[in-house]
């Protein structure tokens, strides 16, 4: 879906630095991203990928520059009511009981890891909750216990736990990793269906993989040592000779059926 220039941004950041322990994570990174857009944000291992997610879900601050989300300026906001309209998937998800899924999509609404003690949802959320589980698929194991699941399972629940509080914006850390082609085929069709349901919904996905991208993916940002090398439509973003700067190595890219694939060139 385009995006509706009339709308308020979902994020603008700029000129991003941060700084960690004396060494740079980011160093003038720009990003905006409107209603309905849905970037991946690509790089290497440790180019700040993650470090960057942190700062857009409200869980960290740039050393300089400016970060706003959902219209409110990272340090002059309540960083706990602003999380709680951001969707936030982390396949670390670190529950240890063994919750049916079910419950697991339920703790979305207390923003809690296990369900509080005596807190019951209401109706409404339980509905919710349902919707969501059969809206990404995972509606057969709705009753199974979170230690029975398979890895694209588990991902597929999280992200029905990140949409229960409804948020403008969902954040995406790696949700494929780990998983087989089909389990990672299977995530990625329902991302695309969440994406068609939620059409001003907008998504930030981190990757290392272009494979991992689903055909919805509207835009992305390259990272290369927490700089930019590249950012805007996917189309001129994902290409052979933006991929093989980002990556330092001659990489040739094909998109083909709406999806992307990367192979190493002589």
């Amino acid at each position: 879906m385009a995006a509706d220039d009339r709308a308020p941004n979902v994020i603008e950041a700029d000129r991003v630095d941060l700084v960690r322990s004396g060494k740079p994570l980011l160093d003038q990174v720009d990003l905006v991203v409107r209603p309905g857009e849905h970037w991946a944000l690509l790089g290497p291992n440790g180019a700040g990928k993650t470090t960057l997610l942190h700062l857009l879900g409200a869980r960290a601050h740039p050393t300089r520059g400016t970060v706003r989300v959902l219209g409110h300026l990272l340090g002059r906001v309540d960083v706990r009511a602003l999380r709680a309209r951001i969707g936030h998937v982390d396949p670390r998800h670190d529950l240890r009981s063994a919750l049916p899924a079910r419950r697991v999509v339920l703790t979305g609404a207390t923003g809690s890891i296990e369900v509080p003690p005596r807190w019951e949802p209401s109706p409404a959320q339980r509905a919710r909750a349902e919707e969501l589980l059969d809206l990404l698929g995972a509606a057969a194991r709705a009753d199974d216990p979170w230690t029975t699941l398979s890895q694209g399972e588990r991902g597929r629940v999280l992200i029905a736990r990140a949409l229960m509080a409804e948020p403008d914006l969902l954040l995406m850390d790696e949700p494929a990793t780990g998983l087989d082609v089909a389990a990672r085929e299977g995530l990625l069709a329902a991302v695309d269906r969440l994406r068609a349901a939620r059409p001003h919904m907008a998504t930030v996905m981190v990757t290392h993989h272009l494979e991992e991208l689903p055909a919805t993916t509207t835009h992305a940002l390259l990272l290369r040592a927490g700089r930019a090398v590249a950012h805007g439509p996917a189309d001129s973003v994902l290409t052979s000779k933006h991929v093989s700067e980002c990556f330092d190595h001659p990489i040739g890219i094909e998109r083909r059926g709406g999806r992307w694939s990367a192979r190493a060139r002589p």
